[in-house]
């Protein structure tokens, strides 16, 4: 189990890999669940969090964004911690319906991926549906930062992305950015890539020195950083052309 620590106290660990990670955030003030992988981690992902032994319940569950494979135990997971769900508003209409379409392929083949994926659709890529207890409308409209923690807008993988700031050190930031290719955090899959590019420029705003993604590990500011810049130049270029 992976920890990382912040100067303000806060201990991020990573209670489940493989699939996709699933973070818990302890602070001072209560602990934070983010993302909860898909079917088949939820057992390990439970017996994850009891071999914890925590002194303060799991009092949130915050999806980075609604594909399967990052909140398909989300309602189990309200059941056994009796936590709040908070999604953002983008992806409010698709958890009640169970079914998030998955994104577009940035590659060759992950394009050809997308589309048989979106044609199987809920059957392969569903997941139990449920209602979120909060919806975050605009940045502003948060109650976590009584956790240290900042919750920021960013599209790209998917319409309703969102990343969380703990202790303006660290970022959990989803699918906006992948951990699992030598010197490249380009995803394979994206509904948008000028608006993720944009999300990494807004991500290196912030001051954290480190990126914890969905898939892989983590990813160091000098690295984004290098993407993108690379990115943007290739963006720049192809919009001249066009």
């Amino acid at each position: 189990m992976r920890i990382w620590k912040t100067k303000n106290g806060s201990e991020i660990f990573r209670v489940s890999a493989g699939r996709s990670n699933v973070y818990l955030i302890s602070t001072p003030r209560g602990n934070i669940l983010v993302d909860t992988g898909w079917k088949y981690s939820f057992d390990g992902l439970r017996k994850n969090i009891r071999a914890m032994a925590l002194s303060k319940p799991v009092s949130l569950l915050i999806l980075t964004h609604t594909h399967f494979d990052h909140c398909y135990n989300a309602a189990m997971i309200r059941q056994l911690e009796n936590c709040k769900i908070v999604i953002s508003e983008q992806d409010a209409t698709f958890t009640r319906n169970g079914y998030t379409p998955i994104p577009a392929g940035t590659l060759s083949v992950t394009r050809i991926l997308s589309h048989i994926g979106k044609m199987i659709g809920k059957k392969w890529f569903g997941y139990p549906p449920f209602n979120p207890d909060q919806v975050i409308k605009e940045e502003p409209d948060l109650s976590t930062e009584e956790y240290g923690i900042k919750i920021i807008s960013t599209p790209g993988h998917s319409p309703g992305s969102i990343s969380l700031i703990i202790d303006n050190e660290i970022a959990i930031v989803g699918d906006a950015m992948l951990g699992i290719f030598f010197n490249s955090i380009f995803p394979p899959f994206a509904d948008d890539v000028n608006e993720m590019i944009r999300s990494w420029g807004k991500l290196l705003k912030m001051d954290c020195r480190l990126f914890l993604p969905g898939h892989g590990g983590a990813v160091t500011r000098e690295l984004l950083q290098r993407e993108y810049e690379k990115y943007s130049r290739k963006q720049d270029i192809l919009s001249l052309i066009q």
